[in-house]
């Protein structure tokens, strides 16, 4: 009878996420989005609908929700390319109002361009058996590019939901997307 129950703990488990998939959300933080940021990409406003929808389908289907977020010391390299942004324990560096996390969804802190480079994803997508990433934020030629070029890389399907990411302009927006598409063969939905 025990090992019935512990078939079933294994079962459930096994079954919370059946699509084996998850959203990612790269950078939807404050110094990206806000007026007054220092990175703040044009028009990002018009994705949040989008990806507030994203998650909202993700929650009702249970898949996990993960927020990919740069998290910077103050005298960090990166800054010698970009102006000083989402320097840990600033308002800066936190997600937006409009897209917090819910208790049940996932942070990954990022310190590069990179969202696999020196953090925790592979390992969270490996341990949570995850076979497709669902990519949305910004930027389209800069962190979403390469989230989607890595995880392709490691085998992962990936797709990207075109409403849901932005680039710096439209013609970053639309290099990165045509990359994807034709170098990469990600699903672009």
């Amino acid at each position: 009878m025990d090992n019935e129950k512990e078939e079933t703990k294994k079962s459930i488990k096994r079954s919370s996420n059946k699509n084996l998939k998850a959203l990612i959300i790269v950078d939807m933080l404050n110094d990206f989005v806000r007026d007054e940021a220092p990175l703040k990409a044009p028009d990002i406003e018009t994705i949040i609908e989008p990806i507030k929808r994203e998650i909202k389908r993700a929650h009702s289907e249970e898949y996990p929700v993960i927020y990919i977020c740069d998290s910077h010391d103050s005298d960090d390299r990166e800054f010698k390319l970009y102006p000083p942004h989402a320097v840990i324990g600033t308002k800066g560096a936190d997600v937006i109002d409009e897209l917090k996390p819910e208790s049940k969804d996932l942070i990954v802190w990022k310190k590069t361009l990179s969202s696999f480079y020196k953090t925790e994803l592979d390992k969270l997508l490996s341990e949570k058996k995850i076979e497709e990433i669902i990519i949305t934020g910004c930027v389209a030629n800069i962190c979403i590019y390469f989230v989607a070029f890595e995880a392709v890389v490691r085998g992962l399907k990936v797709s990207v939901i075109l409403d849901a990411i932005i680039g710096l302009d439209k013609k970053d927006y639309d290099t990165a997307v045509e990359q994807m598409k034709k170098v990469l063969k990600v699903n672009l939905i």
